[in-house]
């Protein structure tokens, strides 16, 4: 028989049930005219979990704890009464809901993860789970929760999820980290902006599948920069994803319109590289052999530079329409070459690179997954000069995990008697790079730094290499009178 009042740290008033979450059932509660939702999570193993969580300290939009306590067979939290979840709109809209709504949504869940990173993982993070309350889109329902630095238990839920919001790990029953909802979070924000999920199912099966191996039909009509940011929230790797604490951030751009035509095509190069991956535990990666790893960071690479390589090439041919362009057999995985005058610049595609690389002692202590090189091509000048290429490599030199695409071009050292009709040139992670990178004096030497890919900053490796394919195209290019022409300081991980 259910009971009419409870005695906690104040009196309460039980009315209704509002419906069930993780092990308990929620009421509708009230205490000398203050609205609450009482959850009484019944005593089973794992469940006393979901009290870790009452006091999440100053973290933004979590629905509190007013009051706590226990009976003889569960668990009592006392929450405030909200409004609605967004459960609730998304069944009463039956539609994508419209970009500035669904962005503010999203705000609202991105800065509750954004301070939950690195102290709590959610782990079943869901429409279901978000809640209005005072104005604010907040997170509830801890029960499968867990410290983010916590060893997992047998009681703690290891294995619970909601299907279709379960992230890659977690169909391989590995360790959750923020990255896990981060993934959720681009789940709901794909939900939000396309009125459906990115993977239907419909059954588990299905959408074990999808999850681990499928990629989501492209959001449409919204911003580029919008899609680019939920498209890396679902990438399959882990460490590829936007980290927690970035995603309020990256969500201030997204509706603020390109003050002209040239930017709105450079806003596309928030389909940025995946190196802004989250802040997470590296042992969620440790049940997964080094081969699957680096299958999965090489198709991330790809998926990545695919949007990287079509931005370059949509900004020049604005700039110049004239220049004759010719997609390769592979331009889906962002190989093109573009000619103008007697000039071309080519764009490869990704070549995946081998996990035994470097192929000497003292090598550098990073790891590049795939290659690209982009080379600007001219006849070749009275001196044997043809054009100078650069490398694009995706690797993680600066930090430990965190993988991205880094443009860098290479020289010959200028006190050995040695010249190339190509400089400065492209070179393939391997023995010759090694040298280069190495503390010692090399044949090889760095001639541009490493330089991120990122939106930030894909607008200047534009205006270079445009700026290097008109000057070629005029006649008369040369080789730089100088290199290196930048300063390149030490950065990579030796």
């Amino acid at each position: 028989m259910q009971r009419t009042t409870l005695q906690l740290g104040r009196l309460w008033k039980i009315g209704e049930r509002l419906g069930g979450g993780g092990f308990g059932d929620v009421f509708a509660a009230t205490c000398e005219g203050a609205e609450a939702a009482l959850k009484l999570v019944r005593k089973l193993p794992g469940a006393q979990r979901e009290l870790l969580f009452v006091d999440l300290g100053a973290t933004r939009n979590v629905v509190p704890v007013i009051d706590q306590g226990e009976t003889d067979d569960a668990w009592v939290i006392v929450m405030p009464r909200a409004e609605k979840s967004l459960r609730d709109v998304l069944d009463q809209t039956g539609a994508a809901l419209s970009t500035g709504l669904a962005v503010a949504v999203l705000t609202d869940i991105a800065q509750a993860l954004g301070d939950l990173s690195g102290r709590a993982v959610h782990r079943d993070l869901k429409p279901e789970n978000v809640l209005l309350l005072g104005g604010h889109w907040c997170l509830a329902d801890f029960g499968i929760s867990r410290f983010a630095q916590a060893t997992t238990a047998p009681d703690t839920r290891k294995f619970a999820k909601t299907p279709a919001y379960a992230a890659p790990e977690q169909w391989r029953d590995e360790r959750a980290t923020s990255a896990t909802d981060v993934y959720a979070f681009g789940v709901i924000a794909y939900e939000l902006l396309a009125g459906c999920r990115p993977f239907a199912g419909p059954d588990v099966h299905d959408l074990r599948e999808q999850h681990l191996h499928e990629a989501p039909t492209p959001l449409r009509n919204v911003p580029v920069t919008l899609a680019a940011l939920v498209e890396e929230c679902l990438y399959k790797q882990a460490e590829a994803r936007p980290s927690a604490t970035d995603l309020a951030r990256r969500l201030t751009g997204v509706l603020v319109p390109a003050a002209a035509p040239g930017l709105a095509k450079l806003q596309a190069a928030h389909h940025k590289q995946v190196g802004d991956r989250a802040d997470a535990d590296r042992r969620a990666s440790q049940e997964v052999s080094s081969t699957e790893r680096r299958a999965r960071l090489y198709d991330a690479a790809r998926q990545n530079f695919t949007g990287i390589s079509g931005t370059v090439r949509d900004a020049l041919e604005e700039a110049a329409p004239s220049a004759a362009s010719t997609p390769a057999v592979g331009s889906r995985n962002g190989q093109w070459t573009l000619r103008l005058g007697t000039a071309s610049l080519e764009v490869t595609a990704p070549s995946a690179t081998s996990a035994e690389l470097w192929g000497l002692p003292g090598h550098p202590s990073f790891d590049v997954v795939a290659y690209v090189s982009i080379r600007l091509a001219i006849p070749a000048n009275r001196y044997g000069y043809e054009g100078r290429s650069h490398a694009l490599w995706y690797c993680d030199a600066i930090e430990e995990g965190r993988f991205g695409w880094y443009e860098l071009a290479f020289m010959h050292h200028p006190l050995m008697a040695r010249s190339s009709s190509v400089a400065p040139f492209a070179l393939r992670p391997g023995p010759e790079s090694a040298g280069a990178l190495s503390p010692g004096m090399d044949v090889m030497q760095l001639a541009w730094p490493f330089t991120r890919l990122t939106g930030e900053d894909l607008s200047d490796f534009i205006s270079r290499w445009a700026g290097w394919l008109s000057d070629a195209s005029a006649g008369g290019w040369s080789q730089p009178g100088t290199m290196p022409e930048v300063p390149v300081p030490q950065v990579w991980r030796r």
